[in-house]
């Protein structure tokens, strides 16, 4: 579920943030890195559970109607092709989803139900829902179509939800784009015998991945002084203070990477650093972090100081 890009940015944070800090703990930094990386699944699970609970919400509200004194004939034989979209009472009747989630005790649903409201009526209001509720094809293949487009087109952009998400745990306006990812992956595997184990993918990759976290914001903390005495001899026309911080930050993990971490490609790192920079620094870091970067790996190269193992690692 989780990609280095999206580790390499929450420990990018961390670092950024205790810089801003006079007293810095690093096991409690540590500790906090894991938390913000744990918080991405637990949101993975609400953006499920959003479906889950507004198809509750859907056959309540059917059913609320039907019971009028003075329900009229659509009332009280409304069309359920919502109800029954195979897709949705799939994921309604996951135990091991409810499961997770009750452990986790992620009720966010249940106590701010007016967000479960919104995207119900969004989307009896929509085209796609009247399209949908209209076509006679009934088939799973239909019903998944249906509930990828609802995914994509209502739930994933709505701004009162994105509002939500954001006044509830900051860390997770970054989480989001991944998290919408993964849902969209699962639900484009799904199928009719598909086991309830679809919707709880892995958080890592493998171990490597659910270590190098703490090991990259471990190594690079501790070797601070050494790394900034890297970036200061090879930046000779650069003021300190004329580096970005978040620059900083970054073109300290890349080094870390280089030197502390031998299974991983130069290449590989060199990419990474230049994609987050464009994405959370200034419009020009990318190509100042490149050019350290670039600077950097020809003197690592020519006085061998790579350590990298496996072929065609540098």
């Amino acid at each position: 579920m989780l990609n280095r890009r999206h580790i390499r940015v929450k420990v990018m944070q961390t670092i950024y943030a205790m810089g801003c800090k006079e007293n810095n703990n690093l096991q409690v930094e540590s500790k906090f890195v894991n938390e913000s990386i744990a918080q991405v699944y637990n949101l993975y699970l609400l953006m499920l559970d959003m479906m889950v609970e507004v198809h509750a919400f859907a056959k309540a509200h059917s059913e609320k109607h039907a019971r009028k004194i003075l329900a009229t004939e659509e009332e009280k034989n409304p069309n359920e092709k919502f109800l029954s979209n195979e897709v949705l009472e799939k994921l309604s009747a996951n135990s091991l989803l409810q499961d997770e989630l009750s452990k986790r005790k992620l009720k966010n649903w249940r106590m701010d139900d007016e967000y479960v409201a919104v995207i119900f009526n969004e989307l009896i209001a929509s085209e796609l829902y009247e399209s949908y509720m209209n076509d006679p094809d009934s088939g799973f293949k239909n019903a998944k179509k249906f509930v990828i487009k609802w995914y994509t087109e209502l739930i994933a952009p709505n701004d009162k939800l994105y509002d939500y998400i954001e006044d509830s745990r900051l860390t997770w306006l970054d989480d989001l784009p991944i998290v919408n990812m993964t849902v969209l992956k699962r639900l484009q595997k799904v199928k009719p015998n598909s086991p309830e184990s679809l919707f709880l993918p892995s958080l890592f990759k493998n171990e490597d991945d659910r270590t190098f976290s703490v090991d990259l914001l471990e190594r690079t903390v501790s070797n601070n002084e050494f790394l900034s005495a890297e970036i200061e001899n090879n930046t000779p026309n650069w003021d300190k203070d004329r580096i970005a911080d978040v620059d900083l930050v970054l073109i300290k993990m890349a080094l870390c990477e280089f030197l502390k971490f031998p299974s991983i490609p130069v290449k590989a790192t060199i990419n990474e650093y230049l994609e987050i920079a464009k994405e959370y620094s200034t419009p020009k870091s990318s190509i100042f972090i490149n050019g350290i970067l670039d600077k950097l790996v020809k003197e690592y190269q020519k006085n061998n100081k790579f350590k990298k193992e496996g072929r065609g690692l540098e």
